[in-house]
């Protein structure tokens, strides 16, 4: 069998996501790095992986998913029986806790910390200078 293969850059958060669903479960993967500063995501080889344009993309043999919060789930139930058990398949209160967190996560953290870690990292990386909101303070 064809090892996964992992469409995107390590320093994503998306893709870090992955990753680290990925190491959980002891499972063997190929990163497939994507020069997200050539466009190489936006080209029609790529869209057809993923309409979206963006990374990651997650190929396993003929199945190919994308946004990471779907990996890492079909990750999680395909390999339940294999390095951690990620969604608590045993234990229906743990499994609810899980899936509060996941939602936590993805509605109350990543908007935030998305854009800190744009300006903090990918932005410098480019060049590109930030842009300074004004003080909204009235004293």
């Amino acid at each position: 069998m064809a090892p996964i293969k992992l469409h995107g850059v390590p320093f994503s958060t998306c893709t870090a996501r992955v990753m680290a669903c990925l190491e959980e479960k002891n499972v063997q993967y190929e990163i497939c790095p994507v020069d997200l500063s050539t466009g190489a995501h936006k080209r029609p080889d790529f869209i057809s992986k993923n309409p979206f344009g963006q990374i990651p993309v997650l190929e396993d043999g003929d199945i190919t998913l994308f946004e990471s919060r779907a990996i890492c789930s079909y990750i999680a139930h395909k390999y339940k029986d294999q390095g951690t058990d990620l969604l608590q398949h045993g234990s229906l209160h743990g499994f609810a806790k899980v899936m509060v967190g996941c939602e936590v996560e993805s509605q109350q953290f990543n908007p935030a910390m998305g854009p800190i870690f744009f300006h903090t990292f990918i932005a410098p990386m480019r060049g590109w200078h930030q842009i300074r909101r004004p003080s909204m303070r009235t004293s």
